[in-house]
This record gives C-alpha cells, structure tokens and sequence, in this order.
C-alpha cells in the first residue's frame, strides 16, 4: 500500500498520548502562529552533523555521550546551572575519550528538556485547610487534607506549585525564550574556550570531595598533559605557532523528549527555511493507552520521507566500515523538500508514546533529524523492526538511536532478543544504554522520595556491554540523568545513593532537588564516566575490563543499600 503524504501537522490525524488539554483554544492557536514566526534554536547544518557523527557511532568509531536533567527548570536559566551541566559533560567526555581514544559525540539534555510524560494525569497532594472542630475563627486550626489535582508535567505545561496547576499556552513561549537564552550562553562559553583541553581543571572541578577521583583524574590530566605538550612541540605552535581546531573547542548538541507536538511542529522548517503553513485542527483528538494498539506490518520503502534516501545491499557486520558497509547503494523516489526540526539537534519518542499508529511516529517519521526511541521490557522485538521500518525506510545510518531502559534485573532477559530482531534487519541503528529509568525505588527512609542506586546504574551498563560484545554488536553511547548542580556550601545533589562519595538512604534528604526524577551528581557522573572509560581502554586493548575504582563505585558494602 502507499504511504499516505507526511506534513509537519499530518500527526494531528492520530490517536495522541501524553496530550495536554489547554481550556483556552483560542490562546493556544495565538501562541503557536507566535512560535511559527520565531527565527528556529538550530540550524539544518548542526543536525546533519550530529546525524553524519552518530553514522560513526553505529560503525564503533566514536561514542555517544548523552545526558542532563530530567527535567529542566526555567529558574535553572541562569549562569551557574549552566556552566556546571556543561563541565560536567566536558569532563566526563574527556575522561571517556583518554580511555578509549574515539572522538565522543556530545548531546545534552539541555535547552529544552522543559516537558515530561506521567504515569497519571492527576496525582493527591496534601492541602493545608482551616479544622472546622477546632473552635471560633480566632482559635481556629488547620488539618490536613488529600486533594486531587493536576500532575506536574514540566515548566512549559504546567507550575510545580499545587497551586498553578492548570496548563498555560504562555509557558510554551517562556520554553522557547528560555531555549534560546541557554543555547546562546553554551555557545558563548565554546566560542570563548571553556572547552579548551589544555586548562580541564578549569571546569568547576575543585569542589569535587572523592580522593578516589582526585587519584584518578590526576593521573589522567598527568597523562593528557604529555600528549597536548608533544603535540605542540610536534605542530610548532609551543615556538609561537596558531592553535585552531579540537583541543580548545568541541560540538556539543541539544537534546530532549518531544512530548507537546504542537511545539514542535511550530518549531518544524523546510530546509529553505519556511515554517509550517497551518495548524489545521483536527475533527478529533483520540487519547491512547501506553500499549501500541497497531497489529499492521508497516514496511514500504517508498514511503514518504523528507531525506534524499540511500540503503545499504546488505545487512552491516559489528566492527565493519560503515563506509566500505554502505558503498553499494541505490536511490529511491525522493521527496524533494526536506523537513528539520529547529527546536534541538536531537528528539526522541518516549517509552508511553511511541505507539505505531500514534501522533508521536506519525510526526517523527517526516522529520530529518536524528531521532532516539525508548526500548525496554514492554516492547516486543517484531515491535522495534516495524517502527524502524515507519522512521527509517531508506536506512540512513546515524538516523535513529535504540535507547534502552531496561533495568539491571531485566536487561538480560530483554536486551538480546531485541539485539537478534535488528541483526536480521538491514537496518543500521545506533545502540545506547539508558541505565536510569528502569531502576527507579522508593527511598527507604522516607518512601516519598525516588532514588536509584547506583550499583544498578553500572550493573546495567556493564551488562550490556557484555551482552552486545557477546552478540557481536556495539554499544554505541549512554543515556544519563545528571547534574553539575551545588548547593551554596558547594555540595551537590544527593539523588542517587553509592558511588565514591557512598552516599547513604539516610543521605539523600541533605541536598535532594529534582523536581521530578532523581538524577546523579557530579562526583557520581565522573565515577560512571571512569568505570567507561576503564572498559572501552580494556576493549581497545583486547584485554578484560580491570574494573578499576569499581570496588569503591559500589558503595561501602558493594551491594544496594
């Protein structure tokens, strides 16, 4: 059958979860034509890098590095936020790159993480109400009551505040401003050399209170030290030569979940830079479960697809070239015009809305970026080869990214089948370890507070390295909710319980922020960015994973606490 035409608002034709109703239509439509006329976040040219470099990432020569907050805040808009998330990437980058010498592609959860999906729309909260028992008016006291009200569903739906829960069309503009201002001081921050590797010490590394990872990353800086000084002996520039080029600058790309589909397309542009040309409501709006109701085979290869398409003759091998891969292609019917979302380099379909006949597929399906897709248990392996069928029909390497959240006790139960169903694909795929989401519990000192631990952190990572190593295949990159965040006395976060600090479940309440979903710290970010690079040095080496610090990493007892 032919693939029906896609347009940046054919989505609104679908079954959509995750929807936000707004009360005011009228509103909602003046702040999109708002949007629709706003200059895009980021160019065509940045994204078809970032795709051209996540090609390398699927052939094994680079590896991705993805991670922020779990929801950004719009208060976290602001200097120090900023430049603490941005060292805390640069250096774990840097510690992945001197142990596996690949170049690290960079993506942050940054400039634009503002939205996030719900298991409930609704949750109870305690309200403080006057205790009509209690007396007269003067004496009266007050009790508390259970209330059921919106949930919290990120800044630019919704506030934080029990009593600024109703869904505001303003607050998308607010994420756009908000967007623009961050990339604009990121931007600022690499053109002024705050990436430079030959001052690293300089990336807010001092408040760091682990020894294990002073030891560490003092023998590494000891280590880069002597490499940047041979190569400006060996390149001149140490007698007065220029320096230009990858020690004092780097890309880094924006990322985050694209949930409010009306704010992307508003933000979806033609290559010639024209926006979308309606924003054609639809006769009606059908909310669907979590599960994918879709049972049809989707696969055409002529399928609509804004991207001049190529396809490989054969299915590629683990540690092949991708270029020696992919050199004997053929061309489709092409759409002419292709369409690129402007709002981040990188959006991805979550794990509730990535239905095969939902708004979300339906949307990202016509876009040029390079997309990501939630896996985990619930997705069944003949599931993952139709939606990359309906995504990717010309197989464009560095397209899409598996991002799997598994959990530790599951990732081998899962991860191998869904590995088997793509090798028997031509489909080229990058494949990337989400080790947060699927290891989420309850504080056990105070059940109202989520954590994770990190033990299941690096249990999942390490499984799945071994399992693509086993099937022949490559984990490409990480997916990690962290923070470069301090307190006023310096401290940061404490979310997520061991690591080399050995934080406790007694801990967590000393500087516990998030808003949403507990993230790792600093000190916790460098601990997994060791223990990569430890097992990316050993691969490269041919030898067996030395698992250094891994001892400490666990925590004080080595087991979850």
């Amino acid at each position: 059958m032919a693939a029906k035409e896609w347009s940046p608002s054919s989505w609104r034709e679908k079954p959509i979860a995750q929807d936000v109703i707004y009360e005011d239509k009228a509103h909602l439509d003046k702040v999109l034509t708002k949007l629709r006329r706003l200059p895009p976040l980021v160019s065509p040219v940045e994204i078809d890098r970032l795709r051209n470099q996540l090609a390398d990432v699927a052939a094994g020569k680079a590896f991705l590095l993805q991670g922020g907050d779990c929801a950004e805040l719009f208060d976290d808009c602001s200097q120090d936020p900023i430049e603490h998330k941005l060292s805390l990437i640069l250096l774990m980058s840097l510690i992945i790159l001197h142990g596996s010498r690949l170049p690290v592609v960079r993506i942050a959860r940054i400039a634009g993480q503002y939205a996030k999906p719900r298991s409930k729309p609704t949750e109870m909260v305690d309200f403080e109400v006057p205790d009509e028992s209690s007396g007269s008016d003067e004496s009266k006291k007050t009790k508390s009551e259970k209330r059921e009200i919106l949930s919290f569903r990120g800044d630019n739906v919704n506030g934080y505040d029990k009593s600024d829960r109703a869904p505001d069309p303003e607050r998308l503009l607010g994420a756009y401003f908000h967007s623009t201002a961050t990339l604009n001081y990121i931007r600022t921050l690499l053109l002024s050399g705050f990436a430079d590797l030959h001052k690293p010490l300089d990336w807010s590394f001092s408040h760091v209170r682990s020894p294990e990872i002073h030891k560490a990353f003092s023998a590494m800086i000891e280590s880069l030290q002597d490499s940047l000084d041979f190569m400006k002996v060996a390149t001149g520039s140490a007698a007065g030569g220029g320096e230009r080029g990858g020690t004092q600058t780097v890309d880094l790309f924006t990322s985050h979940e694209a949930l409010l589909l009306e704010y992307e397309e508003a933000l979806t542009r033609s290559e010639t830079g024209s926006s979308p040309r309606s924003f054609s409501p639809p006769s009606s709006k059908v909310s669907t479960p979590a599960v994918s109701r879709s049972v049809s085979q989707i696969r055409n290869t002529n399928e609509s697809y804004p991207h001049s398409p190529v396809r490989p003759s054969k299915s590629p091998k683990s540690g092949d070239n991708l270029q020696n891969s992919f050199s004997d292609i053929r061309m489709e019917d092409k759409q002419t015009e292709k369409w690129y979302n402007t709002s981040a380099h990188f959006i991805w379909i979550g794990d509730r809305t990535r239905q095969l006949d939902g708004a979300h597929v339906e949307y990202f399906r016509g876009i040029a970026n390079p997309i990501g897709i939630k896996t985990g248990p619930s997705m069944k392996p003949e599931e993952i080869i139709r939606l990359l069928d309906i995504v990717n029909p010309d197989r464009i390497p560095g397209k899409v990214t598996l991002i799997g959240r598994y959990g530790a006790d599951k990732v081998d139960q899962f991860l191998p089948a869904h590995i088997d169903a793509v090798r028997n694909t031509d489909h080229p795929v990058v494949w990337q370890c989400d080790a947060m989401h699927g290891n989420t519990k309850s504080s056990q000192t105070d059940p109202s507070l989520k954590t994770r631990h990190f033990v299941d952190i690096i249990t999942e990572i390490t499984k799945s390295m071994a399992i693509h190593r086993e099937k022949g295949t490559i984990l490409g990159g990480v997916h990690l909710e962290l923070t470069g965040e301090v307190n006023e006395e310096g401290y940061s976060v404490t979310e997520c319980i061991g690591g080399s600090m050995q934080l406790e479940d007694k801990d967590l309440s000393f500087n516990y922020r998030t808003h949403c979903d507990p993230r790792l710290n600093f000190e916790q970010g460098l601990d997994v960015a060791f223990l990569l690079a430890d097992h990316l040095r050993s691969k490269r080496r041919g030898e067996e994973p030395k698992d250094i610090l891994l001892s400490s990493l666990r925590g004080r007892s080595g087991q979850p606490q």
